[in-house]
């Protein structure tokens, strides 16, 4: 079952209001995605921990509903 660019969108947003977030279907298969999030709450904090934040969003889903997940995190400039 693969998952919806809007569900990825809307379980990120739930975790990070202010975030912007971009969705791409880089197989187009579902399956196989790429996100960029800026979100102010990742300023000062390492690249790992704001995957980390993204993934905790993403519910488990990440390795069995949703295959792939190539990040892009930033704070806004």
């Amino acid at each position: 079952m693969a998952m919806q660019p809007a569900e990825i969108e809307a379980l990120i947003k739930s975790a990070l209001p202010d975030a912007e977030v971009t969705i791409e279907d880089l197989a187009g298969d579902g399956d196989h995605y790429a996100a960029k999030v800026v979100s102010a709450s990742f300023r000062g904090i390492s690249r790992v921990k704001q995957h980390q934040i993204v993934y905790a969003a993403l519910q488990g889903r990440m390795g069995g509903v949703l295959h792939a997940l190539a990040l892009q995190t930033s704070a806004p400039e």
